[in-house]
């Protein structure tokens, strides 16, 4: 039952996908992805996103109170509730400049489909769409919708380079333990 309900979900977004990216505007069917929410954008520094969330109607953002350090060293985390359409918000840093914004929005107040379309007719056909997510991209910002209802705003050269250096601790700790088990 749950994967006649999941085919006939995937099957009905790449209806919509299909009808929707033969019309949507212009010449290649999008407008440049937006660099965050409203005033909040990737790149700002911790102080700017402050000042931001403080100003914004859609975060009940007081202060200080709703930041967190995270254990990687510059990194730091805003988590805020939302008001209106969004439940809650999460504003990643790495070495003071905003990197990704998770909006987790209200399903009582906005669906899924609604946002979809939205976002389809405003920036064009989706790079990936799954039942999971739907992904947009250029060549700075990665834009997604995921499930149950989620946006989520990503700085692709940051996000890139902090995946470059897991891997590459990944690989150190990989070798450190083969060398380990030489030992025996």
């Amino acid at each position: 039952m749950k994967r006649t309900a999941g085919i006939i979900l995937l099957l009905l977004f790449t209806c919509t996908y299909q009808i929707y990216s033969q019309d949507t505007g212009s010449e290649d069917g999008s407008a440049s992805l937006p660099r965050g929410f409203r005033s909040i954008l990737l790149g700002m520094t911790l102080e700017e996103a402050k000042q931001a969330l403080l100003e914004e109607p859609y975060f009940n953002y007081r202060g200080d109170p709703d930041v967190s350090l995270l254990a990687e060293p510059n990194k730091t985390v805003i988590e805020t509730d939302g008001a209106v359409y969004i439940k809650r918000g999460f504003f990643q840093f790495h070495e003071d400049a905003l990197y990704i914004i998770n909006l987790f929005l209200d399903r009582d107040e906005i669906d899924h489909y609604s946002l979809f379309t939205t976002l389809q007719k405003k920036y064009g056909a989706p790079l990936s769409l799954s039942p999971e997510a739907v992904i947009w991209e250029d060549g700075t910002v990665r834009l997604s919708l995921e499930r149950p209802l989620t946006v989520k705003y990503i700085e692709k050269g940051v996000f890139q380079g902090l995946l470059e250096n897991s891997k590459i601790r990944k690989s150190h700790i990989t070798l450190s333990r083969e060398e380990f088990l030489d030992q025996f």
